[in-house]
């Protein structure tokens, strides 16, 4: 599985599962969708995610713009979270098992200040993940189950999910909605992926 895999170039407020689901699984590569038992699985996965994906809409109530923007922002470092959960669940390297460790903790930190700021601009606590989260998860979970999972792999995914995170963040700081202390929480947050992401590209190119 490359990174290329997947349309890593569709904009964060977009991928979270704005569109619909039929061209979601469209998105997936053509291989796969040939393929009629992952295809079931990570389908499957998508249909079930409907109902949430259109109780979403129901959420947004009288939040500013700022608890909109960090609504939308904590859907990725949810993902984020559980994205690293997974690695360190599946990695058999003690060194990069510590390293996921990490990331989780510094993830679920994240989420826990974005929280804290939402639930001052008048927004609800988010816990949820992206819907093509969830479908990446999904087809990740059913190609291992018929190819297995490595650490090239696992870094594979890892880099994808911070790629994606990075979008994220990016698009939240040009989006001119936040401000003040919570603007600088979302620039820390940034530099620290990024930072994250460069060290994953280097133990990737490791693997190699």
């Amino acid at each position: 599985m490359t990174q290329s895999s997947f349309d890593t170039t569709t904009q964060p407020k977009r991928a979270t599962g704005r569109g619909n689901l039929g061209t979601m699984l469209g998105q997936l590569p053509a291989t796969i969708k040939n393929a009629s038992t992952v295809q079931k699985v990570v389908g499957g996965t998508l249909l079930a995610l409907g109902v949430a994906y259109l109780a979403r809409g129901k959420k947004a109530g009288a939040a500013s713009a700022q608890a909109a923007t960090l609504d939308e922002l904590l859907y990725f470092v949810n993902d984020r979270i559980e994205g690293y959960q997974r690695a360190v669940a599946e990695s058999e390297d003690a060194q990069l098992r510590g390293y996921y460790k990490q990331l989780v903790s510094q993830s679920q930190q994240f989420a826990t200040d974005l929280n804290t700021y939402l639930t001052q601009e008048g927004g609800e606590r988010e816990e949820s993940t992206t819907l093509k989260g969830k479908a990446y998860r999904a087809f990740m979970d059913a190609k291992a189950a018929l190819t297995g999972r490595d650490e090239k792999t696992i870094l594979g995914s890892n880099l994808y999910g911070e790629e994606w995170a990075l979008k994220a963040y990016e698009e939240a700081l040009t989006d001119q909605t936040l401000a003040g202390p919570v603007r600088k929480a979302v620039e820390r947050q940034y530099a620290l992926s990024q930072q994250t992401y460069a060290r994953l590209q280097k133990l990737a190119e490791k693997q190699a």
